[in-house]
């Protein structure tokens, strides 16, 4: 019997049921009419966002990766909770607008932005975090053409990544962002031609669990900025340190130890160095403020034995869990958090394979996990 991921803190039984915000997972499936949903608690949400101001250090602005989720209602409740937004496309960027965000309050990173989807954002008033001299010169000329002043940061591809991480996006080669010892000559640039020349963004890496290894990133992120702050000859008026701040997953994983972080941080900003004396700090979360927060209900349509083994049919599958698949990258597969809604408090009773509708092999939602019956 393979062991399941661990099911996140803040979640109730009620009746013997899975209760997410005080409604049982039942409740919540008559209410939407059928399955599968997603479901997310607000209250979770705010309770994360609470936990992070209170270990950060109060200097530090905290903002949501949109695209670790999108959906509205999410983005409304956000609005209320953080202090920016960072977006990954177009698309995103429509989503926050339609939310009733103030563009003011949103940056724009990603290595393949469009001319339109350019054009689109300085028109709005968002900073664009510029991936490539080659988008400089391409946002420098939709705004002159736009007849206004562009808000640009930098996008920096350090010469360092977060030990540890998911998913590495600095160090070596990569697609993300202007290599460390180009980006003085393009700040020098860009505030030669007018723009409003807004910081750095310098993300190394995300989803990890290690206190100590994004403390030290954190570390030399400030030096870094600082360094390129003075080659460039000007105070950058806002340094994005990144995120890179991990939910477990997985059997064994340990929760982030976040007072950490923060004290480690804290102790950094109180001794920065001259060339970012007045620079603003914030900080970039994506699934570590809603991961926890949400639910994917799907309903068991057929139990069946094939060779012996119990499989437990639903009709979700990879199509909306492509990570929990196994399908995103992942090397060796691993259980990410199940459970039987219905039975939420009942004890293990059987081996069971949970998959999805979907008419392929891939669609696997948990391997030899241990579920009561059903």
């Amino acid at each position: 019997m393979k062991p399941l991921g661990p099911i996140p803190a803040g979640f109730a039984t009620l009746d013997g049921e899975l209760a997410i915000g005080g409604h049982k997972a039942s409740d919540l499936v008559a209410q939407a009419g059928q399955t599968p949903l997603f479901v997310y608690s607000q209250e979770r949400i705010a309770a994360r966002v609470a936990e992070l101001r209170a270990a950060l250090p109060a200097q530090v602005a905290l903002n949501y990766a949109v695209k670790a989720n999108p959906y509205g209602p999410v983005l409304q409740v956000m609005t209320g909770l953080v202090d920016g937004f960072d977006i990954a496309s177009g698309g995103e960027l429509a989503m926050v607008t339609a939310a009733g965000i103030d563009p003011a309050r949103v940056s724009f990173a990603g290595p393949g932005k469009r001319d339109a989807e350019l054009e689109a954002a300085i028109a709005a008033g968002v900073t664009l975090n510029l991936e490539s001299e080659g988008e400089a010169e391409r946002a420098l000329a939709i705004a002159a053409r736009l007849g206004t002043v562009p808000r640009l940061a930098v996008r920096v591809n350090p010469d360092f990544d977060l030990k540890g991480s998911g998913m590495k996006m600095g160090g070596g080669a990569k697609p993300f962002g202007v290599d460390a010892e180009r980006v003085p000559a393009l700040v020098r640039h860009l505030i030669a031609a007018g723009a409003d020349w807004r910081g750095f963004h310098i993300f190394a890496g995300s989803q990890a669990l290690d206190a100590a290894a994004i403390a030290e990133t954190q570390a030399q992120t400030i030096a870094l900025a600082a360094r390129l702050a003075a080659e460039a000859g000007t105070v950058p008026p806002k340094v994005n340190l990144g995120g890179g701040f991990g939910i477990p997953y997985f059997p064994g994983d340990v929760p982030l130890d976040l007072a950490a972080v923060g004290q480690a941080l804290g102790e950094q900003l109180a001794q920065l160095p001259p060339e970012l004396a007045g620079t603003a700090f914030c900080i970039e979360l994506g699934r570590y403020l809603v991961g926890e927060s949400g639910v994917y209900l799907t309903r068991i349509i057929d139990r069946k034995i094939s060779h012996g083994e119990v499989y437990l049919v639903t009709d979700g599958g990879l199509h909306h869990q492509l990570a929990a698949s196994g399908n995103f990258g992942t090397v060796v597969r691993r259980n990410y958090p199940a459970a039987i809604a219905s039975r939420f408090d009942a004890p293990v009773e059987e081996e069971a394979n949970v998959v999805g509708c979907l008419c392929t092999p891939l669609d696997r939602l948990a391997d030899k996990g241990g579920f009561p019956l059903v």
